[in-house]
């Protein structure tokens, strides 16, 4: 099963927003409602939504491809962050924001992901950044897990709006 990174361009727009829309629900903490899934992936991860993503010079998405079909895909945000919770725990500057980092829940354990976080912290270099950060809800033991296992150390702690809720992020930081 050959696996392949590349870089997304103004053409995926759709196929990105039909993987945030099989893979959002993976990373919501337990108890959301599909009500708010759905809210999100149909304003924050539109077809439009990913389009801008695509033509903002800041903005790299990649796409990772298991025997040429889409598995899943990242985004990194060029920039220091706005945030001053997550301002306040980082260590190296310049740093990227790993925004999104979602694989298929039929390619969990396969290598894919490991694949495409190497790939994005390959682009996140070719960036200049000396850092990445990025939010994962506390109660998503997979993805700490495999945060952890890519170097990603808790830094500290953020809040993410999803529904009219605010849920518990840790901020991951890696040193580059």
């Amino acid at each position: 099963m050959p696996v392949t990174v590349r870089f997304a361009s103004e053409v995926d727009a759709a196929l990105l927003h039909d993987l945030a829309a099989a893979t959002f629900a993976l990373a919501c903490p337990p108890g959301t409602s599909q009500a708010s899934i759905d809210e999100f992936v149909n304003t924050t991860l539109s077809e439009t939504s990913f389009a801008g993503y695509l033509a903002d010079t800041s903005r790299d998405l990649l796409i990772v491809e298991v025997d040429g079909a889409p598995a899943g895909y990242t985004m990194l945000v060029s920039g220091e962050t706005s945030d001053p919770d997550v301002a306040a725990v980082l260590t190296a500057h310049p740093t990227i924001e790993l925004s999104k980092v979602y694989v298929l829940a039929t390619s969990h354990g396969a290598g894919v992901g490991a694949a495409l976080m190497g790939a994005t912290v390959d682009a996140a270099r070719q960036r200049g950044a000396a850092g990445v950060w990025l939010g994962v809800n506390q109660f998503n033991p997979r993805a700490n897990r495999f945060y952890e296992k890519h170097g990603f150390a808790v830094v500290g702690h953020k809040t993410f709006l999803l529904g009219g809720r605010y849920e518990e992020d840790f901020v991951r930081e890696l040193v580059l």
